[in-house]
């Protein structure tokens, strides 16, 4: 006995908002990087990436829609790549 999969089609009109708000967040992007923030340039721009790749996963990768085993799996990938890239900058940060 096979399980039927729901469809999740998203409207034209929730596509186009996300593609709005990824849209202003690249040019928030743009906009930081002609700031001078000294330390705080790096984790500004990585923290607008991050949001920005949410927002790619969570509506045009239908992550939203997905079980608590894709949650989670997400969560420890990205906890892990903050590690790895925390390692990178306390390296360089040292030497």
């Amino acid at each position: 006995m096979e399980k039927e999969k729901e469809v999740h089609i998203l409207s034209y009109t929730k596509l186009a908002l996300v593609l709005g708000v990824l849209l202003l967040l690249t040019g928030l992007t743009v906009g930081v990087s002609y700031v001078d923030m000294g330390f705080f340039n790096v984790p500004v721009a990585l923290g607008i990436a991050c949001v920005k790749v949410s927002f790619v996963l969570l509506f045009f990768m239908h992550l939203k829609y997905e079980g608590p085993i894709i949650y989670l799996s997400f969560i420890g990938t990205a906890g892990f790549l903050m590690i790895m890239i925390g390692f990178v900058f306390w390296d360089v940060a040292f030497r």
